[in-house]
């Protein structure tokens, strides 16, 4: 059930920048693959009424809840499915759309997620060790603390997490699942504590933060799934048009890093071949340099906004009066 505080307390997180850097204008078809609460959604809308349209995709049964009553004044200009932004081209193909003329991702996870300790992602509130963005996968956080061999688990723990314990986690993990079940947030707390010495736990965030990111990053694929959007997003954008991202750990942004600026490489032919297959033809610009972040005055508004970064890439096409943004 969505709530009046899910409704109103939403913050979409570096939602002027996006508006400015995808250039929104009236009529335009714009694709929102992490829709969440809808709140750069609305603003999109916004900008591209009174006849543009947003596909807003998330496969979260809980956003799209919120996502609907937050959008409803907007009527049939509004398109939501429940899927999997990896699977963005086969979502716009049974829509019959062709191009969009701006794409956004927003990698972060929602407040509502978050907040509902049912859900499982936070290590601040006691719940079932869930972690499931779209609750209809059966593999849970549960499920992996409790089966992978201790190697697996601290490599899991090393890649996704990048924990400097994460030997001493996997094995204060299996130590404790061989006693019983790690089935909640506060005993794999208690594990994570149990690992990590006091003297060298982190003094700036939760020291369960880098285990409870790597399990959620494991359960919902993030990674692969965002390698996967990647692979084919600039076939579903028009010349001229954009795709942000927004990301929230250096493992995304790295990867949205350096997939931009293969785009932007003059020549992305494998170094051993000995002639430039690709014609020397860019796929894309860079609209920026480096990445966008959130302003002090959002960081206060909004904490979780902290940690985000915001890069935009426009597709090649007809050249345009615009003058370059780099920075």
């Amino acid at each position: 059930m969505v709530s009046e505080v899910q409704l109103q307390d939403h913050k979409p997180v570096l939602l002027k920048e996006v508006i400015r850097h995808l250039r929104c204008t009236p009529g335009q078809c714009f694709l929102d693959g992490t829709v969440g609460a809808g709140g750069h959604a609305r603003a999109i809308l916004e900008k591209t009424g009174p006849d543009g349209l947003l596909i807003g995709i998330d496969r979260d049964e809980d956003a799209l809840a919120v996502a609907r009553l937050n959008l409803q004044p907007f009527g049939d200009r509004v398109v939501l499915v429940r899927d999997n932004f990896a699977r963005m081209g086969s979502v716009l193909t049974r829509m019959q759309v062709q191009r969009a003329d701006g794409i956004l991702l927003d990698l972060g996870l929602s407040s509502f997620q978050v907040d509902v300790a049912e859900r499982g992602f936070s290590f601040n509130q006691p719940g079932p060790l869930d972690m499931r963005m779209d609750t209809r996968e059966e593999i849970t956080a549960a499920h992996l603390i409790n089966t992978l061999s201790e190697a697996e688990l601290a490599d899991l723990i090393r890649r996704y997490g990048e924990e400097r314990w994460h030997k001493r986690i996997a094995r204060s993990a299996v130590r404790a699942r061989a006693k019983e079940r790690i089935e909640t947030t506060e005993r794999l707390v208690e594990v994570v504590l149990a690992a990590i010495p006091p003297s060298k736990r982190p003094r700036q965030i939760h020291p369960a933060t880098r285990t409870f990111q790597a399990l959620r990053l494991a359960v919902n694929k993030e990674l692969e799934n965002l390698h996967a959007f990647l692979q084919g997003a600039l076939d579903w954008l028009r010349p001229g048009g954009r795709l942000a991202i927004i990301s929230f750990h250096s493992l995304e942004d790295r990867l949205v890093k350096q997939t931009f600026a293969t785009w932007a490489r003059t020549c992305r032919c494998p170094v051993n071949l000995p002639v430039c297959h690709c014609e020397g033809v860019p796929l894309a610009r860079l609209v920026f340099k480096k990445p966008v972040l959130p302003g002090a005055e959002e960081v206060e508004a909004n904490p979780r906004a902290r940690s985000g970064r915001l890069r935009v890439v426009e597709k090649i096409g007809p050249a345009s009066d615009e003058q370059e943004e780099n920075r």
